[in-house]
């Protein structure tokens, strides 16, 4: 008879063990949304914080960074929220709608409720549907995550959220920004779902802004889309703060649809972004983009795994990572191809470029192929500026710092550009020139 060793909780985890006992009441759920929570605390407690001998998070060891946890953040006052929306604009002028959610709650009250109803779009507050009959859906794992640290931490403390419902055929005008305000401190943990009905196209943006300080963010986005339904999602993860930025992605993709992503990261201390994408429905297609720049001594995960379970549908995942200082990057993807999944083409690709000689670039791509009618790749460079690329343009008078930024901000943008919604380009590459002068 073999006996399980219980681990030693670091304070990290005793203080999130704690947290959850003060928040018990006030978290809402039907009794199957608390057995939910209960369960994933019970996971947290036999397993600890995800770590490096956990194979997923062997480059990005979340329970050595996490040194401590704060308590959940309280209910944010609507008037700093407003001062925080006007001060920290991450998208200047362009036309959007905008949905917020402030200290892990929803805030009809700043949101576009109404302008977005015109266009086919309902906004409904998680918490009064996790306290239904069909609550415990919004927080059941999906099978590739369910056994995930990172989403087990989200359920038992998720504290509000969105369910947004794209009417079957609607078109949304203009793009829709999802905002999560740190208006105080403390931790974050939101769940937002996203359901696109067939035919039905959106281009949604996920920004995180305020007072970033102190707690850990972590947030669930699940997309349900519809057969021939079309969803962009950029999310920008942005801001010095030195707390952990957890941000993950589960996308079920129908027949003939269509998914982009972009996941741009620059600042925080600690980053993952994680996303599984799986496919239910044949003759679709999933384009996964990533931009990261790291400096400092931080790092920035961008961790993926496609499941192509049904046959005749392609994926494309291309990412670009720089990195200055001290700086630790991290790619982990990799593509799975069901025995049945005949016909599914798949290609993966990630590029480093380091800035200094301190910088580490951690590349894992990899392929899991049961099926044998498959067109299936990957790849992964690593390296630094082309000194003759240097050269020929500090001969034609351009200051060397000038140079460095040109060519960096081309090997960002060729991910940017593919990507290929125009209405934030503009921003993601200014961004990118923001980055660079401050390193």
């Amino acid at each position: 008879m073999n006996a399980s060793v219980p681990i030693k909780h670091t304070q990290a985890e005793s203080d999130l063990f704690d947290r959850f006992e003060s928040a018990r009441e006030a978290l809402a759920g039907s009794v199957a949304v608390s057995a939910l929570r209960e369960a994933a605390v019970d996971q947290l407690r036999d397993r600890g914080l995800p770590h490096r001998r956990v194979e997923e998070y062997k480059y990005s060891d979340l329970r050595a960074f996490m040194k401590a946890a704060a308590l959940l953040a309280t209910a944010a006052d609507l008037s700093r929220v407003q001062a925080i929306l006007e001060d920290q604009d991450l998208f200047g002028g362009l036309e959007r709608y905008r949905i917020v959610i402030a200290n892990g709650s929803y805030l009809p009250t700043l949101s576009d409720v109404d302008a977005l109803a015109t266009e086919g779009v309902t906004v409904t507050n998680l918490n009064d549907a996790l306290s239904g009959e069909h609550g415990a859906q919004l927080l059941a794992p999906p099978k590739s995550g369910q056994n995930d640290g990172v989403v087990a931490l989200n359920t038992a403390f998720v504290q509000g959220g969105v369910i947004v419902d794209v009417a079957e055929g609607a078109a949304v005008s203009k793009p829709v920004e999802l905002v999560q305000v740190a208006a105080s401190s403390g931790a974050q943990a939101t769940r937002i779902k996203v359901r696109a009905g067939a035919g039905a196209s959106l281009h949604l943006l996920e920004t995180f802004i305020g007072d970033t300080a102190e707690g850990e963010v972590n947030s669930v986005f699940d997309y349900d889309i519809a057969d021939k339904a079309h969803l962009a999602a950029t999310r920008l993860i942005v801001g010095n703060c030195d707390s952990a930025r957890l941000l993950t992605t589960i996308a079920t993709i129908g027949a003939e649809a269509e998914f982009r992503s972009l996941g741009f990261m620059a600042g925080p201390k600690f980053a993952r972004n994680q996303q599984f994408i799986n496919f239910v429905g044949e003759n679709s297609e999933a384009k996964i983009y990533g931009v990261t720049m790291v400096g400092r001594d931080d790092l920035a995960d961008q961790t993926l795994i496609v499941d192509h379970a049904v046959p005749h549908c392609n994926s494309r995942e291309f990412f670009k990572t720089v990195l200055d200082g001290r700086a630790k990057g991290v790619y982990q993807g990799r593509i799975n191809v069901a025995q049945h999944a005949q016909k599914s083409d798949g290609e993966m690709m990630t590029q480093a470029l380091l800035l200094s000689e301190e910088a580490e670039m951690a590349n894992k791509p990899e392929l899991e192929i049961f099926a044998d009618d498959v067109i299936c790749a990957h790849g992964a460079t690593s390296g630094q500026i082309d000194e003759d690329l240097l050269f020929y343009l500090r001969a034609r008078g351009i200051p060397e710092a000038e140079a460095k930024t040109l060519l960096v901000l081309a090997f960002l943008s060729e991910a940017i550009e593919e990507y290929g919604e125009d209405d934030v380009t503009e921003g993601l590459e200014a961004r990118v020139r923001d980055w660079l002068a401050s390193h």
